[in-house]
């Protein structure tokens, strides 16, 4: 038997909240970019069925997992939801990558392309999404809570708060995963699951790369519990590795897992031919926490990851406990 018993709330951001954020940076745009034509028509097939390849592309050059996992859903399934990862992988880089000071601009830019269905011809991966948003009717609220996470990329440093967090990971992670359900199909129920399970792979996100983050200037565990621990902003920019800082961890890490187990049910409220690849997505990117463990807690010097053969097992784990909870 399944516990029910769900220890972490679920917190839904404010409704209009995110559009708000993204108003914010429609100033920064030039008149000009307002202008500009709605799409452009006349994608042939040819140019589409590349659009989604180039989705492929970046889907397995970013994240091999994921990649794994989609690999398990029904083609039509596979297609859009590597399309959505996509997305969210060039919308994430425009602000992680933009040269100094560029970043609020090119993410106005980003934004007024998404929201006016754009669709240049050099941008594959606008033309799969746009795509994939007209066949899946893709929630337009959603899509607006993703890129508002993304904003706050531009001024947010620091949260003082796990509550704090957590809306950032509901913007970043959970919404992807009430988008994919769009996509996959899905029991209502499985709303609050697919948050926590969201939040759960954003905060193993941020346990793996808390030195790659640092070196941005961000710091996303919260200033409350590094505070509980003793821990300063300084020990993790120096990428001090003592004990109070693996006692942290380990906590984040006890969240996180606590997180997983809460959001399994709701793998068993989703369309029967697309519940192994989201079982396999949540359990092989858990054991990025095991490996953390194995490392040492040290995040700063080598970045933690699941070899393949690893992967494998955990795969075979994920498909017996599908057999055993959701017979």
């Amino acid at each position: 038997m399944l516990s029910r018993q769900h220890s972490i709330p679920v917190v839904h951001p404010p409704a209009g909240d995110a559009t708000a954020l993204l108003n914010s940076l429609k100033h920064i745009l030039d008149h000009g970019e307002h202008l500009w034509p709605q799409t452009v028509a006349d994608i042939s097939e040819h140019e589409l069925a590349q659009a989604y390849q180039a989705c492929v592309a970046i889907t397995k050059h970013h994240s091999k997992s994921f990649f794994l996992s989609t690999a398990l859903l029904p083609a039509p399934k596979r297609q859009a939801i590597r399309a959505l990862y996509a997305f969210c992988r060039v919308s994430d880089d425009i602000v992680d990558q933009a040269a100094e000071g560029s970043a609020p601009h090119a993410l106005a830019h980003w934004v007024h392309l998404v929201h006016q269905r754009i669709t240049p011809r050099d941008n594959p991966v606008l033309i799969a999404w746009n795509d994939t948003v007209t066949r899946y009717n893709i929630s337009q609220t959603l899509v607006d809570e993703l890129l508002a996470g993304i904003a706050m990329d531009l001024t947010v440093t620091r949260y003082q708060s796990f509550d704090d967090l957590w809306l950032y990971c509901y913007r970043v992670a959970s919404v992807v995963g009430l988008i994919s359900m769009q996509i996959i199909g899905h029991n209502p129920e499985a709303v609050d699951c697919a948050v926590k399970l969201g939040v759960a792979l954003q905060l193993t996100n941020i346990l793996r790369d808390i030195g790659e983050d640092a070196q941005r200037g961000r710091i996303y565990i919260p200033q409350q519990d590094l505070q509980r621990f003793g821990i300063s902003d300084d020990d993790i920019m120096q990428r001090r590795v003592h004990p109070r800082f693996k006692a942290m961890i380990r906590f984040q890490s006890a969240r996180a897992h606590a997180l997983y187990e809460e959001a399994w049910p709701g793998i068993g409220m989703l369309n029967a031919d697309s519940r192994l690849a989201i079982a396999a997505a949540a359990t092989i990117y858990r054991g990025i926490l095991d490996a953390i463990h194995r490392n040492g807690y040290d995040v700063f010097h080598g970045r933690a990851h699941v070899p393949l053969w690893r992967k494998l097992i955990l795969l075979h784990h994920a498909r017996q406990r599908l057999q055993q909870d959701f017979r």
